[in-house]
């Protein structure tokens, strides 16, 4: 069911297209976190991410986000992650057809506050926040870490990032919706619970309704889009199978869709196992398609086994109807 905030006016920008006035409303569907290539010596393939976000922007999909645990975020330098956040903004700034959710995960409420209000200077038409988690802060001070990061970008909307394996962090649907009844730029939830689908469900039916992207490479994508997810955050090597499987969910062809996500549920429910595990398949993933030359993961990293190198070029031969050679 369409909601208030989802109803709202479109504006017809300078280029002619039409762009909701709330950027996020284009984070819909699939909304690809990109991944981060390195050469073979370790150093940023700037080169290689300029091309990821040519390919992914090139789906059809209507929002990318940068950087999260896809892209090794807590590998990067502060001038590294300058560098290849600005590369997606130089993509993104003059489109009114696509979204760059840009992410925030520092600890310091502060820090976190200042990168998100640079980020939205530099173009950022959302910000992804990920709340402190080192120490186990207090659920008082979580609340205050968002409260100021809203404050700080208002009237930006703001993606919440619910990563409780990753992070221990512990939220609930009452403290959400409590915060965005006063910060109404909160809009999004990715949840990343296991299950997603009770949270997304809960945050759906309360006042205000918050709506809500699942994650974790999409294991329980079926179940998230019954509950009311209106979109879904995976790594970006498997893009079109993504947006085919969401498709399908989406528009009364459901069975197919559950049928395609049955077929890809192997893989990624094993590569989830761990997180540095599935950055390295996808990294493979996308050198086997020709996106850049290295599947260099920084250390310490998941070295892929020669099983699981066989694992994804079976992944790859399944799937080729949807995933063309990109060299």
């Amino acid at each position: 069911m369409t909601t208030q905030r989802e109803a709202e006016m479109v504006t017809t920008t300078e280029l002619g297209a039409e762009r909701p006035t709330d950027a996020s409303l284009l984070v819909r569907g699939v909304s690809p976190v990109l991944e981060v290539p390195f050469t073979a010596d370790g150093d940023v393939d700037y080169h290689g991410f300029d091309r990821v976000v040519r390919y992914v922007l090139g789906t059809g999909v209507t929002s990318a986000m940068f950087p999260g645990f896809a892209s090794e975020f807590h590998k990067l330098s502060e001038d590294e992650r300058r560098r290849l956040t600005e590369i997606l903004l130089s993509h993104t700034r003059d489109r009114p057809d696509v979204a760059a959710v840009v992410a925030v995960q520092d600890h310091a409420t502060q820090l976190a506050a200042r990168r998100a209000r640079e980020s939205v200077e530099a173009g950022a038409d959302l910000i992804n926040l990920l709340p402190p988690h080192f120490l186990s802060p207090s659920r008082g001070s979580l609340e205050q870490h968002v409260r100021a990061v809203l404050t700080a970008i208002d009237p930006v909307p703001m993606v919440l990032q619910y990563a409780p394996t990753e992070t221990g962090t512990s939220l609930d649907a009452d403290l959400l919706r409590l915060i965005a009844t006063d910060h109404p730029n909160l809009r999004l939830v990715k949840v990343e619970s296991s299950p997603p689908g009770p949270l997304i469900a809960e945050l759906a039916q309360g006042t205000p309704a918050l709506a809500a992207v699942e994650g974790y490479a999409g294991v329980q994508l079926p179940d998230a889009v019954r509950r009311g997810a209106v979109g879904t955050q995976p790594g970006c090597s498997l893009t079109e199978v993504y947006v085919e499987i969401w498709q399908r969910l989406t528009t009364g062809d459901g069975e197919a869709g559950v049928d395609l996500h049955r077929r890809l549920l192997p893989y990624i429910s094993y590569w989830m196992l761990d997180t540095e595990r599935i950055i390295a398949a996808e990294k493979l993933i996308s050198v086997r398609r020709g996106l850049f030359a290295s599947p260099y993961c920084r250390e310490p990293a998941h070295r892929l086994d020669a099983e699981e190198v066989r694992m994804v070029d079976r992944l790859l031969a399944e799937f080729a109807d949807f995933l063309p050679h990109l060299g």
